[in-house]
């Protein structure tokens, strides 16, 4: 049988044909019968659609990936699942790469690809970090996280007094002014 994986890290996330819906149309196209996806970090191999279709490969089967880097984000977890499945007699096909196959060239290719994967992971935390340090230092106000969402004063005490008159619920209320619990609550508390 033919199996497809997909991967995003994040559940929005569509840069550089990542998402997972074309992820899942590039697998289907070619000829994956059944398709496990995950929103979950590649760094780790304990992934929980991604276990279950390890648990699932027998001896003759294929997976097929769009790129190594949604298999594995390290090169140690993705060497030893490989190697793993390899031994089982699974083959694995990569889109963008072709069929790994157990030979000395394959495992070193594969080996140099998922140490490429890992580095270029590691850039993009570093990259991130220093930009934070930099904003902490340059930016007096700065804030890590999403910015506080605005809200229209006067809307919120309407609502936090229907609210407190047991008129309408908290939820109720976050539903009419599209915020979340957590906004109410912090809102009323410095309110």
């Amino acid at each position: 049988m033919i199996y497809g994986y997909a991967r995003v890290s994040t559940v929005g996330q569509a840069a550089y044909g990542n998402s997972l819906a074309g992820q899942e149309e590039q697998l289907r196209s070619a000829g994956c019968e059944k398709i496990y996806h995950d929103s979950f970090t590649g760094t780790k191999m304990d992934r929980p659609e991604f276990t279950a279709l390890l648990a699932r490969l027998k001896s003759g089967d294929r997976l097929v990936v769009t790129k190594l880097d949604r298999f594995a984000r390290t090169a140690a977890g993705g060497i030893e699942t490989i190697r793993e499945l390899l031994a089982r007699g699974v083959s694995i096909h990569i889109l963008n790469m072709g069929l790994i196959d157990n030979t000395p060239t394959g495992r070193l290719m594969v080996t140099m690809l998922l140490g490429f994967a890992e580095f270029e992971r590691d850039m993009i935390v570093e990259r991130t970090q220093s930009g934070k340090a930099v904003a902490r230092v340059s930016k007096p106000d700065y804030r890590e996280g999403r910015p506080e969402k605005e809200i229209d004063e006067v809307a919120f005490q309407k609502f936090r007094e229907k609210q407190k008159r047991k008129e309408m619920t908290v939820e109720e209320c976050c539903r009419a002014l599209n915020i979340s619990r957590s906004t109410w609550y912090n809102r009323t508390r410095t309110a």
